[in-house]
Order: structure tokens, then C-alpha cells, then sequence
């Protein structure tokens, strides 16, 4: 298969990822909550895991163990902080909160990230499929609490489910739009800078957004309260090692 059906797969792949939010209409509250945040931290250990173990080892081998590609990592990672400070683009996790008037802004933003997600992961896949392939995946398992969040501040703005889904599944074709945006000058540009790029996204990401939804302190007055709050937490702190552990055993194993 060519490196541009894999793109275009990934890129039809990403969008119907989108449509995962649509299980906060399936779920009680309760249960959704219960999960919502071991999978944020399994995310952000696949974030961090991808990042370090799998797409700047593949680009030191690519391009050299040069400063370029440590400058890329840093763009990257600055590129984010930079839309989150100004656009006031925000990962929000949780189903439901006081977003009545972000509906439209988390779409805009979400269809930025997203095709800046695919730019990266077409790079991926230029340098080697495998690396798009693992590049996609880590992509993916932070996209899944992300687009349960998102799906959640829709309908709690007051769209009604169908739209939400459709709306976030469009925004999400951003993500091919970019992928066809960077095959189309790989012919005139190296993309392999784009993977320390997306390392840098993923590490922000990861570091910025994912870690402190799981670290936020919690107080309780009982034994019996602060028991339940330990046990969360080991299981927040097993997730994301999980996610680290998976992400290092593939590249060992590449």
C-alpha cells in the first residue's frame, strides 16, 4: 500500500475517532467520570512514551543527533504553549462544566490541533510507515478523553447530540487536510523535521494539559474518603506507566 493511502486512511481514521463522544450520552455520569481520568493519564503516558521512545530516536537516525532537531522539539512544544496562551485553546476532559459559550471556540481550536496533528503524523508516515503507524496510535489514545470532553461541553452548551457528533467528527477532517498538506511538499521540503515537531506537541501536551487533569489535590475529611482518593490516584499513576511501558517495549521490539 502507498504512503498516500496510509495517510489517507489515518486521516479518515482520526475523524471517526471523533465520533467516540457520542458514548457520554450512553454512560451515567458516574461511570464516565470513573474512567475519564485513568484514560487522560494512559494518554499522557503514550504521549511521553511516543515522543522519547519512538520519534526522536527514528529522527536522530534520519536526520543526525544535530541541534536542528532539537530546535524543531522545542517549536513544537512552544507552538502549543503559544495556541493555548493566546487562542485560549484548552483541553477539557471532563463531560460536563461551565462552558456554555465555547462550543464554537472549542471547534476552531480543535480543528487547528488537529491539522497540526496531521501535518505531523503524514511526516511520520514519510519517514517510515511503521513510525506513522505508532505515531497515529499515540495520537489516537489522546484524542479518545479528549473528544469525550469535547462531545460533553457541546451538548451541555445546548447542541443537540447529532450535531455535536457531526460538527466534531468535520473538525476532525482537518487532521487529512493536513496530511495531504504535507505530502503534497514532501517533494520540496524534508518533513522529517515535522516528527521532533510533533514530539514537542506531544510532550506539551502530555506535561501541560494531561498531567495536571490527574495531579489536582483532593482533600477529604474521613478515612474512608481518603482511601478512595489514594486508590484513584494508583490507578491514574498505574495508567500512565502503562502508557510509558507499552510505548517502550514496541521500540525495543521494532
Amino acid at each position: 500500500m502507498s504512503t498516500l493511502s496510509w495517510i489517507i486512511i489515518a486521516g479518515l481514521a482520526m475523524s471517526a475517532v471523533a465520533l467516540v463522544g457520542g458514548i457520554t450520552v450512553l454512560l451515567p455520569a458516574r461511570t464516565l467520570d470513573r474512567i475519564l481520568l485513568p484514560l487522560v493519564a494512559l494518554a499522557a503516558g503514550s504521549l511521553l512514551g511516543g515522543a522519547l521512545f519512538h520519534m526522536l530516536p527514528e529522527t536522530v537516525s534520519e536526520l543526525g543527533n544535530t541541534m536542528s532537531v532539537y530546535v524543531w522539539l522545542g517549536a513544537g512544544f512552544l507552538t502549543f504553549f503559544i495556541l493555548e496562551q493566546y487562542l485560549q485553546w484548552h483541553h477539557c476532559h471532563r463531560p460536563a462544566g461551565p462552558h456554555k459559550h465555547l462550543g464554537y471556540l472549542i471547534l476552531l481550536a480543535d480543528g487547528l490541533h488537529n491539522f497540526i496533528g496531521g501535518l505531523a503524523v503524514s511526516a511520520a508516515f514519510l519517514v517510515e510507515v511503521r513510525l506513522g503507524i505508532v505515531t497515529w496510535l499515540v495520537a489516537a489514545a489522546h484524542e479518545v478523553p479528549q473528544e469525550l470532553g469535547d462531545f460533553g461541553i457541546l451538548v451541555h452548551s445546548g447542541w443537540k447530540p447529532r450535531s455535536a457528533l457531526l460538527y466534531n467528527a468535520a473538525s476532525a477532517m482537518t487532521f487529512l487536510i493536513g496530511g495531504l498538506v504535507t505530502y503534497a511538499v514532501s517533494g520540496s521540503f524534508n518533513v522529517a523535521v515535522l516528527v521532533p515537531f510533533a514530539a514537542g506537541n506531544f510532550i506539551y501536551i502530555a506535561a501541560a494539559d494531561l498531567i495536571p487533569q490527574i495531579t489536582t489535590t483532593e482533600r477529604a475529611a474521613d478515612p474512608t474518603h481518603r482511601r478512595a482518593i489514594l486508590a484513584k490516584k494508583l490507578g491514574q499513576t498505574i495508567a500512565l506507566t502503562a502508557g510509558l511501558a507499552l510505548l517502550l517495549v514496541t521500540s525495543m521490539l521494532a
